[in-house]
């Protein structure tokens, strides 16, 4: 039975101290840096994280140049109690969320896990256990929003998830169409990866979400690669350190999407994960071009009346921009991308003077598809 002080209780589940309690409960520790990325002024956030420290419910973790939110044993205890599918499953005895390491890998680790759940809760993603269907039975699987599932969650799947305990992935997003397979720089790109595994781990996904009989919502075609980062710099370094970056522009993913940890990428992965917005948002780019020639050697959405190959790169699919730059310098030939005016300074500088660029307007465009 659990003990639990009188004294002691929950704030309410609607308040914004609640929310920040769950999440450091989920995900072992909150950086405070990601604060910033909760609603409300940085007053009000403060002063909910001194009421929580008061209260005991939280505490502050500091090492290493990280400071980090942690749950105290109080609050695991009155979090389970008050809902035990959400919160359970983090807070078992053997859990790296319950018992977290003090390394900077391991913390680095975590830290980058709660950083991709706060861009995909902020999406409307389901990060929940309670508020998303369950994994463990994978034949009963079926999404119908987009739900997000961490390494975690992933790795505890059983024996054939065992084999893929050091990949770098920080979990998986399926939507109604697609399964993203995602993996975070946070502020710093990643140098050096384990290609076999990262490799053996798609070949799981790929088996045990598409392939088997009981598999038929996904298709292996409809897995894609998901690159979170603090800044639109981490994916210029990637599309220019392509020997160190193999993993992620070779073949081994038809789509590569980078999306940021802001409020920019949290609405391009609303995109994602809805193809008729993406449909839409597409066809008022094209009124004026032509339809796209598919017959062309070089990848495009459209085509202007002159015969330039035009690219919607707004979704940030490294693996096509890259590819469609390639193919326009060896070819000789001119095209178009268009991007949002917050990915153009960075694309623009990667690729070569053959691409022209226009810039779609974020804020107008959240506005007309999100507001």
């Amino acid at each position: 039975m659990i003990s639990i002080s009188r004294n002691t209780t929950l704030p309410g589940k609607q308040t914004r101290a609640y929310e920040l309690l769950e999440l450091a409960a989920v995900f072992g520790e909150f950086p405070s840096e990601l604060l910033t990325r909760l609603s409300g002024g940085a007053s009000y956030k403060e002063t909910i994280v001194t009421t929580l420290k008061r209260q005991g419910l939280i505490k502050t973790y500091y090492k290493d140049g990280r400071r980090g939110l942690r749950p105290t044993i109080t609050a695991k205890r009155l979090l389970i109690a008050d809902n035990p599918d959400r919160f359970s499953f983090f807070m078992d005895e053997n859990s790296d969320t319950n018992h977290i390491r003090s390394e900077p890998h391991r913390r680095d680790r975590l830290h980058r896990i709660a950083e991709a759940n706060v861009t995909m809760k902020n999406a409307g993603v389901s990060i929940f256990r309670d508020e998303r269907p369950s994994l463990s039975c994978l034949s009963n699987l079926s999404i119908n929003a987009p739900a997000f599932y961490s390494s975690r969650e992933i790795k505890d799947l059983g024996i054939v998830f065992d084999k893929v305990k050091s990949t770098r992935l920080v979990g998986l997003l399926l939507s109604e169409r697609n399964i993203f397979v995602a993996y975070n720089f946070g502020n710093s790109i990643i140098r050096t990866w384990a290609y076999k595994t990262e490799m053996r781990a798609k070949a799981i996904i790929e088996n045990e979400f598409c392939r088997k009989p009981h598999s038929t919502q996904y298709s292996v075609k409809n897995i894609k690669g998901l690159i979170f980062g603090n800044s639109m710099e981490l994916a210029y370094d990637v599309l220019a350190n392509t020997t160190k970056q193999y993993f992620l522009l070779d073949d081994n993913y038809e789509n590569f999407y980078f999306v940021t940890n802001d409020e920019r990428g949290e609405m391009l992965l609303q995109l994602l994960c809805r193809p008729d917005l993406c449909a839409k948002l597409d066809a008022l780019l094209s009124e004026d071009l032509c339809p796209a020639d598919r017959g062309a050697l070089i990848e495009n959405d459209a085509m202007t009346t002159d015969g330039y190959p035009v690219l919607f790169a707004y979704k940030c699919d490294l693996r096509r921009i890259r590819k469609f730059d390639t193919a326009l310098t060896t070819q000789k030939r001119q095209g178009i991308i268009y991007c949002f005016d917050y990915q153009a300074e960075v694309l623009s500088r990667y690729c070569s003077d053959a691409v022209e660029f226009q810039t779609l307007d974020y804020e107008k465009t959240e506005r007309r598809f999100f507001s």
